[in-house]
């Protein structure tokens, strides 16, 4: 038993570090996939000539096929992957709901509510975009959210609850704007953004989804013990000298704004949240200090993949990113119940 314990920080960074490289080669091959193929050496040319490392001449068409396209709509959903992925185990864990996910809070309805409100109203004169339209919508949702859960006594139930109707509000008042106000084009590209989608990110997008990503990284990693011992129940946790309400709601802020900042890059994209941390637990257990790590890194290669194959199965039109992860994850779900009930 005394030598078991060293090695298990050992094992930990060893997993860390497998995931990271398959995470590596998952962007590189999946830039590679498309209805044009170009191979790693060009990836590799054209990324260090970008890099300022080298000047060796590539063809334009693959320069811009990678840098301005692949490149960046890989590391956005492999971004994507990481914030969701977090978000999802840290509801699950506050909560102690198994079906929770970072939409439960309303943030998506509400960013979808802002979107169509400056694409179709016209809202914010011009100075907010379809995105931040989504950040400023995302953030009303979820402070009706609090605020509806702090007149119903603050508890799981009633955080829960109050997301329920937030989230129904949300979308009744996007469905009315669609309704009321959109011709078919216009309803065409809300649906579209709503749905979720890679499609033309640039390496604006690209910086703030990894800086969300990374932020929501660090500070989970820092909270693993007191998620751990809120696993126990509020009351365990109090005696073990956890501030549970400070704890609570600053871990549910944070999920809100990484929420709120991914969804207004990328749009809705559901499913993530809600299966890779079952996964998660299925391999590591239920220890916060792997289970943070490996959410990141597998949610991260899974929206990578999921990207991918969607551009190659419905070239030339990629399908939306959302509903690629509906399609992959609604069984790998249904397959995780069905292998807890086995177990039980």
């Amino acid at each position: 038993m005394l030598e078991a314990s060293p090695k298990k920080p050992v094992k930990r960074w060893l997993l860390i570090a497998a995931g990271l490289v398959a995470l590596v080669v998952s962007i590189l091959v999946a830039i590679t996939l498309g209805s044009a193929d170009i191979s790693l050496v060009n990836i590799r040319d054209i990324v260090t000539n970008h890099a300022g490392l080298t000047d060796i001449p590539v063809r334009r068409s693959e320069d811009a096929i990678v840098w301005e396209d692949r490149l960046p709509r890989s590391l956005v959903g492999a971004a994507c992957g990481t914030g969701l992925s977090l978000c999802g185990l840290l509801l699950q864990s506050l909560l102690r709901n198994p079906l929770a996910d970072p939409y439960i809070l309303g943030v998506s309805s509400g960013a979808s509510t802002g979107a169509v409100a400056i694409g179709m109203l016209g809202l914010g004169g011009g100075v907010l975009g379809l995105s931040g339209g989504a950040f400023i919508g995302s953030i009303i949702a979820f402070i009706a959210v609090l605020v509806i859960a702090h007149f119903a006594r603050g508890n799981t139930a009633a955080f829960i609850l109050a997301g329920v109707a937030s989230t129904q509000l949300f979308s009744a008042l996007t469905s009315l704007m669609i309704f009321a106000f959109a011709d078919s084009d216009e309803a065409r590209g809300v649906m579209f953004w709503m749905l979720g989608s890679l499609e033309g990110v640039r390496w604006q997008q690209v910086y703030l989804a990894l800086a969300v990503a990374l932020i929501a990284v660090v500070i989970c990693w820092a909270a693993a013990r007191a998620l751990d011992v809120l696993t126990f129940g509020e009351d365990m946790a109090g005696a073990l000298g956890v501030n549970v309400t400070a704890v609570r709601i600053s871990l549910l802020t944070l999920t809100a704004l990484v929420t709120a900042g991914l969804v207004s890059v990328a749009g809705a994209i559901g499913f993530v949240g809600l299966v890779i941390p079952h996964i998660a637990r299925l391999i590591c257990g239920h220890r916060h200090a792997l289970l943070v790590p490996f959410s990141a890194v597998f949610g991260a290669i899974f929206m990578v993949w999921v990207d991918a194959l969607s551009r190659i199965f419905f070239s030339p039109t990629a399908l939306p990113i959302g509903v690629g992860t509906a399609v992959v994850g609604v069984p790998v779900f249904i397959a995780i119940l069905l292998k807890k009930k086995a177990r039980g």
